[in-house]
């Protein structure tokens, strides 16, 4: 639980995505020099005994003077277990947010424990607003060829996906799930090898909102790759979207937004540099 004492008010708040967007897999680095060019990089998540995601040693760096400087807040579709197992370099040893935000907003961690009042608010919410949960997993149990289809997950009972071969997947089957499940109250999101179901009222930036009410941030700043950052990124005063995924790819632009051409893990590297830099200057002037 938060602390007894009541911090000062932040006056910048920063929320990002973490995949694709802060941290990146092997699969996701897009290191396209010659190997003797390649940046070091610092290995901030182990699954299973070997090193998963990466971010530049020059991005850690700073990361650590943007922490120093603002809230700054993890904002995954990530479970909660799988977010614990990443591990962002910090000011201090054994350091971590205050506060992060965990599958697509519908858990709120504080000091490290979730905030049951607010997952309860959320679950209402749903329930009131989108087709039942089970309702969706069943459709994708029919749906979903085992040929192509890896793994079928339920996350936080919140909402599911599926772990697919890509290459596999026939034409047009995620847009006919998409119009599926719109008419539900689902949003369907394709990152990577995963195809999301996310129930629509199930967002970021609610989750993101309720952090600054708590903080009293003036400024928020935010990071993202994906259709589910879209709302967290127009949410912001402003907002910033690599070179690669979702949005990049659909050429998605929105106010107050900034588009990298960078991809890859240098695109992680450019966006904390950016959102460093813009903390720097409101900070010099005010």
């Amino acid at each position: 639980m938060s602390s007894s004492s009541t911090p000062a008010p932040a006056r910048f708040l920063i929320g990002s995505d973490l995949d694709r967007t802060l941290i990146y897999s092997p699969r996701a680095l897009a290191l396209d020099m010659a190997d003797e060019q390649a940046p070091r990089l610092l290995t901030v998540e182990v699954h299973h005994g070997k090193p998963l995601s990466f971010m530049t040693e020059r991005c850690a760096e700073l990361l650590v003077e943007l922490i120093s400087a603002a809230e700054f807040v993890p904002v995954t579709t990530r479970t909660r277990a799988q977010y614990q197992r990443v591990h962002l370099p910090g000011p201090v040893p054994g350091w971590a947010p205050r506060y992060a935000i965990c599958a697509n907003g519908g858990q709120l961690l504080v000091d490290g424990v979730t905030d049951e009042d607010w997952n309860a608010q959320i679950k209402a919410t749903l329930a009131q607003n989108c087709a039942p949960l089970d309702e969706i997993v069943h459709h994708l149990a029919l749906d979903a060829d085992p040929e192509w289809t890896l793994k079928r997950r339920v996350a936080e009972d919140l909402f599911a996906y599926l772990v697919v071969e890509r290459e596999m997947l026939p034409p047009g089957w995620v847009a006919e799930l998409t119009g599926w499940a719109d008419e539900r109250g689902y949003t369907v999101s394709l990152q990577g090898r995963k195809i999301y179901l996310v129930p629509q009222p199930l967002t970021k930036s609610a989750a993101l909102a309720e952090v600054e009410r708590r903080t009293g941030a003036s400024t928020v700043l935010t990071a993202g790759d994906s259709l589910l950052d879209a709302e967290l990124l127009l949410a912001a005063d402003a907002g910033y979207r690599p070179g690669h995924g979702e949005l990049a790819d659909s050429g998605w632009v929105g106010p107050g937004v900034t588009a990298l051409e960078q991809v890859g893990v240098a695109a992680g590297e450019e966006i904390v540099r950016l959102l460093l830099a813009r903390v720097r200057v409101r900070t010099a002037v005010g």
